[in-house]
């Protein structure tokens, strides 16, 4: 009997941020499947080339696929239309019965739909997107574009939020959209949309050895633990967090905020010419088609420990954590900090399950779905600094027991979400 191959189409382990993570552990997970041979076929570039950011991880040292069967192929270059006929019939060879492409920004329409759209051609093989958004925040009209084009090709779609499954109806509102939470569905044109959650990370576990005191006596961290981690973007709120930790630590001398992140806009040698040059097109192009205020390379909100006096109360690590360092900073955090401004299900939120740690976030996209307050974690008002510090101070005073958080995702296993991706 032959395997059942399943592409996993994304960017590979050797890239950074939250999607690579993603991508992975759901190879990984399909991989543990008797029956099951999978691909992981991805990016050699995932964006235009004007964009002036270092995409790939150079600082971890562990491999995610050891130990698995799984076949990578990094083959894909946005920028190069001869690398997407080269990858579609790379895809056509591998005779696979599912591809499953992960959607994250509506720039990569145009190669996913491109390539979306000549394999949906073929009976055999079952289109699924993967949404981790349908709408962008900024959504310009570009956006709305590639958004319908990239998408629009699909047979089935899987999404974590209800919220997306409103968006995806509003953006095709000629479509039939059919939901469900199990994962059943015909295989071609089906227009299912599968609801399922953002599963807990398994590619990252706590250490035993970790000495966790040790550790927080180094770098001058107190009792209680406030932690921000992943890229720094605007629309993850630590302007607002910082600020909302200012008013608690004005009244707690036993707490300490821990940043761990890169900034996203500055990756690369500004003093390259090369840099120079993508610094001038990509804002020249971020002029054209955003507004102002959607341009965030100048937001910096790390300025803020000074200006606010917290640098004592405060360790910034601001660079890309590598995979083998991740486990230490959750160890040493009591809370995770999501105040964010807008959210789509977020991969921190689950990474922070995974070491059983409450959620402060704000009343945003999905987190009122996974966080029950005062069970798992406090809901803060979005946008409201006063809120935010009041709902770490409520921590402060009622912590929450981590069987809690424990109990609220045991439900949401990589494993309940392959067999709901598998089943037809």
């Amino acid at each position: 009997m032959s395997k059942r191959k399943i592409v996993c189409f994304g960017p590979g382990p050797k890239f950074k941020g939250g999607i690579s993570n993603y991508n992975t552990s759901l190879a990984k997970t399909l991989d543990k499947i008797d029956n099951v041979e999978v691909h992981i076929v991805s990016w050699t570039q995932q964006y235009p080339a004007i964009i002036p950011r270092e995409f790939v991880d150079k600082s971890s040292k562990t491999d995610f696929l050891d130990g698995t069967e799984i076949q990578v192929k990094y083959i894909t270059n946005y920028n190069n239309p001869a690398s997407w006929r080269a990858t579609y019939k790379y895809l056509l060879d591998l005779k696979p019965e599912k591809v499953i492409f992960q959607w994250s920004i509506a720039v990569q329409g145009l190669p996913l739909g491109w390539l979306a759209k000549r394999l949906q051609k073929h009976s055999d093989i079952e289109v699924v997107f993967d949404l981790h958004f349908v709408i962008q925040k900024e959504n310009s009209k570009l956006d709305q574009l590639f958004t319908k084009y990239g998408i629009g090709q699909s047979d089935n779609y899987i999404v974590h939020a209800y919220k997306t499954v409103d968006e995806l109806k509003e953006t095709f509102p000629n479509k039939k959209f059919k939901v469900n939470e199990t994962g059943e569905r015909n295989t071609k044109n089906d227009n299912t949309v599968i609801k399922l959650y953002h599963p807990i990370y398994d590619l990252f576990q706590p250490d035993s050895n970790f000495d966790i005191k040790q550790f927080k006596a180094d770098n001058n961290l107190k009792e209680n633990v406030f932690l921000f981690f992943g890229f720094i973007r605007k629309y993850k709120g630590l302007h607002n967090l910082i600020r909302a930790f200012k008013l608690v630590a004005d009244q707690r001398d036993d707490v300490s905020l821990l940043i761990c992140g890169e900034s996203f806009w500055a990756t690369l040698d500004n003093t390259k010419f090369s840099t120079k040059v993508k610094n001038a097109v990509f804002g020249l192009a971020k002029k054209l088609f955003l507004k102002k205020a959607d341009d965030e390379r100048e937001y910096n909100p790390l300025e803020l420990i000074n200006e606010l006096g917290l640098e004592r109360d405060s360790m910034v690590v601001n660079s890309f954590i590598p995979n083998e360092d991740v486990n230490k900073y959750f160890q040493v955090s009591d809370a995770v900090c999501l105040y964010y401004e807008y959210a789509t299900p977020s991969g921190i939120e689950s990474l922070s399950y995974n070491f059983k740690l409450p959620l402060l976030a704000t009343k945003v996209g999905h987190f009122p779905e996974t966080i029950e307050d005062g069970y798992n974690g406090y809901l803060a008002e979005a946008e409201d600094i006063k809120s935010m510090a009041k709902q770490m101070i409520r921590f402060l005073d009622k912590p929450l027991p981590r069987e809690n958080v424990a109990e609220k995702t045991k439900e949401l296993s990589w494993e309940n979400y392959a067999n709901a991706i598998l089943k037809v």
